[in-house]
């Protein structure tokens, strides 16, 4: 594994010499792999978006950490009232970065616009589809939320709900995000870059960083080469290939799980051994050491084995292209259009030498007779095909996806991945709705016990997509900082938590 073990004096020197000059001795410069499409806090479930504006420019009631489990962020401490009520009390005198003061009617605002039918927040779409939320404000800083049905971990999903300000908009997103975060958003030049800078009021701690810049480029040889030579100081998301340098790189699992959603409503993706097929096909282990990272783990669930509920006795499909072929002949001989084409859609950026990734796919399902086509698009674009509604003129889909779940808990997954009503969801299944529902309201054993039969009956019984990979990260950090990438730093970069050698 890369480690940071500490700087080479001579790149330090060259690399502190000109960040001091261009962007201040306090000030970094971020270059990520897409450019944000969106700013809007209520997206930032989002990996592009949750990197600039999650905790640095709005917060969540609570918050997972990776060392101390869930803390509190604006909210203070939390009780079950039971009947699936929990009563938060919240941050006094903590501010907005508009001045107006932050309380209970913000979060009540916050978690109502996150449901709003008029914008499509993915915060509520993903963690909070199929649950009503209501809310009663008992005074300025204390909230009672309940939700039906009842979540025993309702404190837990609430460290992914951003809070705006009350007077933010139902029916649109916003171009300026404000929160009540350690930086405020200054500039969005679009094509060009954002930026952030310290929030003088902040409640809490002052951060070390007092500004961060962030650009934009696809091309991770560029990125690598950015922070090397002292252009950029974090390069979040760089390829196994890029990270050559042990001074500046660091390896780590992410917490990314990369799999292939496939559409099981239309033929012939709707027949098991057609979706069995497309398993088979696939030599997962060709790819580890590769191009993608020795440490990669093949994939057996949407969530990484750190998860509650991951049924370590599951298996990765192995790879016989054999059976593959037999498998579409049975459906062909069946009248299954199986020679039928498949568009598979990818993103551009999505992770390190995807495009490799994907192109590799798609000659193995081509050699056991699939008529699969690769579409490499751009993220607006893709979560068109991604989420729900599905193009109605669609022929039959296929789409690349890497999903970020850091929470230990397969809820922040299953219901938008896989329930009917599902935001990104491919199947309706009456049966699994079911399964989801009585997982989510169990607690202890019994939770993780229906997670892992769940998971069973996914990939084993129905084969509702092709489970690939438990990613390894990559980043590229001058030695000027002090900064370790987390299993969180594909999703979420807090300046906060940067200071300086």
């Amino acid at each position: 594994m890369i480690r940071n073990l500490g700087g080479a004096v001579a790149l330090l020197l060259s690399s502190t010499a000109a960040f001091a000059a261009s962007h201040g001795e306090t000030g970094v410069t971020i270059v990520l792999p897409e450019e944000l499409d969106i700013v809007d806090p209520c997206e930032a479930s989002r990996s592009n978006v949750g990197r600039v504006v999650l905790q640095n420019v709005a917060e969540t009631i609570t918050e997972l950490t990776p060392d101390e489990g869930l803390q509190p962020r604006l909210a203070e401490s939390w009780e079950d009232l039971g009947g699936g009520t929990w009563q938060f009390k919240l941050k006094d005198g903590v501010t907005f970065h508009d001045g107006s003061a932050f309380g209970a009617t913000d979060v009540a605002h916050s978690l109502e616009r996150i449901k709003s039918e008029n914008i499509s927040c993915e915060i509520g779409a993903k963690f909070f589809g199929g649950i009503e939320l209501t809310t009663e404000v008992v005074d300025d800083t204390t909230i009672n939320i309940t939700a039906d049905p009842a979540q025993p971990i309702l404190p837990l999903l609430l460290s992914t709900v951003t809070v705006v300000p009350e007077e933010t908009s139902m029916d649109a997103y916003v171009d300026v995000p404000v929160g009540t975060g350690p930086y405020t958003f200054d500039e969005y030049n679009r094509g060009q870059d954002i930026k952030l800078s310290l929030n003088e009021n902040y409640w809490g701690e002052t951060p070390t960083v007092t500004n961060a810049t962030y650009v934009f480029r696809s091309d991770s040889a560029v990125m690598a080469a950015m922070v090397a030579n002292g252009e950029a100081d974090i390069a979040p998301a760089i390829a196994l290939q890029d990270a050559t340098d042990p001074e500046m790189d660091f390896s780590y699992p992410n917490s990314e799980t990369v799999y292939i959603r496939l559409d099981t409503e239309m033929a012939p993706l709707n027949d098991v051994r057609v979706r069995q097929a497309m398993n088979y096909a696939v030599d997962r282990e060709a790819f580890i050491g590769t191009i993608l990272a020795d440490g990669t783990l093949l994939a057996t669930a949407i969530n990484p084995p750190s998860t509650i509920g991951y049924n370590h006795d599951l298996e990765p499909f192995p790879y016989d292209p054999e059976k593959a072929k037999e498998l579409l002949a049975a459906a062909a001989a069946d009248g299954v259009p199986t020679d039928m084409e498949i568009t598979f859609i990818g993103r551009n950026n999505n992770w390190g030498n995807v495009v490799e990734t994907l192109e590799a796919l798609t000659a193995m399902w081509a050699d056991v007779g699939l008529n699969v086509k690769l579409q490499m698009v751009e993220v607006a674009e893709w979560l068109e095909h991604y989420s729900n509604p599905f193009p109605e003129d669609r022929g039959p889909e296929i789409v690349a996806a890497m999903h970020d779940n850091a929470n230990g808990d397969p809820v922040f997954s299953v219901y938008f991945k896989y329930a009917s009503e599902g935001l990104q969801s491919g199947v309706r299944d009456a049966g699994l709705d079911d399964m989801i529902a009585a997982a989510t309201a169990a607690t202890g054993d019994e939770r993780a016990a229906l997670w892992s039969d769940l998971f069973e009956y996914i990939q084993m019984e129905q084969v509702y997509d092709v489970l690939l990979f438990h990613m390894v990260g990559f980043s590229r950090v001058n030695p000027r900082l002090d900064f370790e990438p987390s299993i969180r730093t594909n999703s979420e970069l807090q300046l906060s938590q940067i200071s300086f050698k």
